[in-house]
């Protein structure tokens, strides 16, 4: 007798997951999706620029006059990290690009915000400023160091994309 409950069991468990599965890929089928939408949402970065631009060291950097397809995503300011500036956006095509600046160590900083990428032997003069090329296998990058900071402008975007984004900074 118990072998036969034993078999019950199993025969039922194997019932009842069948009827799970069928519900699941229903459910799948016919709740619409569209997994071609970027969830991304749009922020609004105005407040924490305020608050950035009165509490760092240096001058910050935000762009103007980007087209309304690039898409900000993400903003913060650390003033205990190297008064530490962040700025994500998505460019028309969907590619990520940031904005980042610190008073951090050069070095260090610019290994973390390219992800480790590598300066090349190639410069950008954009708006008189020579900012360096850095190519990665995660980011490539534009690179400024100033007196006082380090910029810069990383992503997943072309550097055309790349220096589109440094040529809208302006830190007034």
């Amino acid at each position: 007798m118990a072998g036969r409950q034993g078999k019950q069991t199993v025969r039922n468990m194997l019932w009842s997951m069948a009827v799970i599965a069928l519900v699941a890929g229903a459910m799948y089928i016919f709740i619409p999706h569209d997994d071609s939408k970027n969830p991304a949402k749009r922020v609004d970065y105005r407040v924490e620029l305020l608050s950035a631009r009165r509490a760092a060291a240096y001058p910050v950097a935000a762009p103007e006059g980007l087209a309304k397809a690039w898409k900000p995503t993400s903003v913060r300011f650390d003033g205990t990290k190297g008064d530490s500036w962040h700025l994500g956006f998505l460019d028309p095509s969907g590619e990520y690009v940031v904005v980042k600046q610190s008073t951090a160590k050069p070095v260090k900083f610019i290994e973390e915000a390219t992800q480790r990428a590598v300066r090349t032997k190639a410069t950008e003069k954009i708006d008189g400023q020579t900012w360096h090329r850095y190519k990665g296998q995660t980011y490539d990058a534009l690179v400024r160091e100033d007196k006082g900071a380090t910029t810069v402008v990383a992503g997943t975007a072309s550097f055309g994309q790349l220096t589109e984004m440094a040529q809208a900074l302006k830190t007034s």
